[in-house]
């Protein structure tokens, strides 16, 4: 049986659809580092070959003390999954209650999840005219309605807007005051790591902090992730997965790519500067509206014409691939996300929007 996800990084269905190696297509519409994995990453695969005649380690020890060191926390503040989409659909079946909150637009997986564990979902929808600015007093009264769970993404997802850390700091004690269970989706937060609320919550009973290591440590095919809480919350999430979830190339991938300082500040310098450049050769265009980013990622809204989905279809043929948004809850069919990638890529991509669009 196949199944079909509305999500980025569909490269090598678009190959088959044009007849060429997937290679070739430029990937916009998956924000993984353009720089992809480090060089201490490739060596750790390759060196992990020769364990493969082994089952992977169920603990994950040295994993956990990689990601301890990283984070300057313990050990047994850490659970490690098949990607951090494993944790979300663990989660509805480990916390009590029935009634889930998305701040929204948002990763897609939280309503496959709930919805396969029967939780009824409701969103609480931000708009683009507000620069999806969260009304705490609106959430509050949302949380008041008996909500059990509350899922929000930080940075959002697809906008990339940061929400600063008072913030969150008051939507976790709205949540603390509602007895509402807080999930802290960190995904893209190795971006800006100084704002984690990972400190924050550690230690709490109500909440914890996704992470994915496909998106900054670009190893999307290994299918790695974590999340940080409490010890019981972590030692109750090793549990509820299977025993070898984590496999283990991805296992040895993970703890090299956490040590490889050298390569992850090259990454943020990097992704820093395309951003900046090519967030301010899209601004050049009259027809494009573009949304602040402080990820590898922009969210762009065509004002008129088109629409993101036609766009899509129109760079296809130059082996660009975007990503439609009009699917996410409370954007409309002229949504588009582009990944910030390479120079070169980055402008070609402008150069196909220059002559699409002029």
């Amino acid at each position: 049986m196949s199944h079909s996800y509305d999500h980025g990084g569909n490269v090598f269905s678009v190959a088959r659809k044009l007849g060429v190696a997937s290679e070739l297509i430029m990937d916009f519409s998956a924000s993984i580092n353009p720089l992809g994995m480090s060089p201490m990453v490739r060596k750790a695969l390759i060196n992990s070959l020769d364990s493969l005649v082994h089952y992977p380690d169920t603990s994950h020890v040295e994993l956990k003390q990689a990601l301890a060191k990283f984070h300057s926390l313990s050990p047994a503040h850490f659970t490690v999954a098949n990607g951090s989409t494993e944790l979300i659909y663990n989660l509805p079946a480990m916390l009590p209650g029935s009634k889930a909150l998305i701040i929204s637009p948002s990763f897609s997986e939280y309503v496959r999840a709930l919805g396969q564990h029967h939780w009824e979902t409701q969103h609480f929808t931000l708009t683009p005219e507000n620069n999806f600015a969260i009304d705490t007093d609106k959430l509050e009264q949302a949380l008041a309605s008996g909500i059990d769970v509350l899922f929000i993404c930080n940075p959002g997802n697809p906008n990339g807007t940061l929400y600063p850390q008072k913030l969150i700091e008051k939507i976790y004690s709205l949540c603390l005051s509602s007895g509402t269970f807080l999930v802290l989706d960190e995904a893209f937060m190795d971006f800006c790591e100084e704002a984690s609320a990972k400190r924050m919550i550690v230690h709490s009973d109500n909440a914890l902090v996704l992470r994915s290591m496909t998106k900054f440590f670009g190893i999307p095919g290994l299918r790695l992730g974590y999340a940080i809480c409490n010890a019981t919350l972590a030692e109750r999430l090793d549990l509820m997965g299977g025993p070898w979830s984590v496999n283990t190339m991805a296992l040895a991938a993970g703890s090299a790519a956490l040590l490889d300082t050298r390569h992850n500040q090259e990454s943020l310098e990097f992704v820093r500067q395309e951003r900046g450049s090519l967030s301010e050769s899209l601004a050049q265009f009259q027809q494009l509206k573009l949304y602040p980013s402080n990820t590898n990622y922009l969210l762009v809204e065509i004002k008129e014409g088109m629409s993101a989905r036609e766009l899509r279809e129109r760079l296809l043929p130059q082996r660009i691939l975007i990503r439609d948004c009009a699917g996410f809850k409370g954007l409309t069919e002229r949504f588009f996300r582009i990944a910030i990638r390479t120079a070169d890529e980055n402008r070609r991509l402008l150069e196909c929007l220059g002559r699409i669009l002029q």
